[in-house]
């Protein structure tokens, strides 16, 4: 995501970090003179890093939803997203708002999780244990559908190998990963199907991510182009 800022002309004036978790340094690096919104759903993920340097920086942290946004119109230059849009029950409503605050000819670039994210722990947990991540071509829809202009899409497929089970679960504990499913079961799984699952991973399992990348435009005018590639 960084790496693809590079390519890109542009020198906001205000950017929105949108599902920031702790703030990232890297966004105020690189825009050194421009205002930094990091929004996160959690309170104390901003807290971690951000609000003790909130007085003496360009970082101003809103604990807010990004599908909600307590932002003004075209208020800020670059929209940024990082691993957060698979967190929102309908991408396509944050698109809308993402595009309500963009300035026009500012910039949206993003990434999340596509269908083949964790396909071996949907296989071994059941279906209602895991995410039905959204597919990249149903995502440069919602694009095209908010009103952005010039939507590009990519993916690439990352495989995580463990020496066990444990290992791969204790991973995505510790990154977050949780189910936040709506239909999720709600009891405690118990002892019993936590064997069940370990036996089903197998002795050395491994975890797929299918990392979607997506960036588009807020026109200035009503011209829209689609464009899609793809990369293994």
């Amino acid at each position: 995501m960084l790496e693809r800022l590079g390519y890109v002309r542009l020198a906001p004036r205000s950017v929105l970090d949108a599902g920031s978790g702790p703030p990232r340094r890297e966004l105020r690096r690189r825009y050194r003179h421009a205002s930094v919104i990091a929004v996160d759903f959690s309170l104390p993920m901003l807290r971690r890093s951000a609000l003790r340097r909130v007085l003496t920086g360009n970082l101003f942290p809103v604990c807010a939803d990004f599908e909600r946004l307590p932002i003004a119109p075209a208020a800020v230059d670059l929209v940024w997203s990082n691993m957060a849009l698979h967190w929102v029950g309908e991408p396509a409503r944050a698109f809308r708002e993402f595009h309500r605050v963009l300035a026009p000819g500012g910039l949206l670039m993003f990434s999340t999780l596509g269908p083949d994210s964790l396909k071996e722990l949907r296989v071994a947990a059941g279906a209602q244990r895991v995410h039905p991540f959204v597919d990249m071509h149903d995502l440069g829809d919602m694009l095209l559908a908010a009103g952005f202009a010039d939507p590009v899409m990519d993916m690439e497929m990352l495989h995580v190998a463990y020496a066990d089970a444990d290992r791969l679960l204790g991973d995505l504990r510790a990154s977050g990963q949780t189910s936040a499913r709506a239909d999720r079961p709600r009891g405690l799984a118990g002892r019993r199907f936590a064997g069940a699952l370990r036996r089903a991973l197998g002795d050395k399992p491994q975890a797929t991510y299918e990392v979607v990348y997506g960036h588009a435009w807020k026109a200035r005018d009503a011209k829209t182009i689609r464009i899609f590639k793809s990369v293994s």
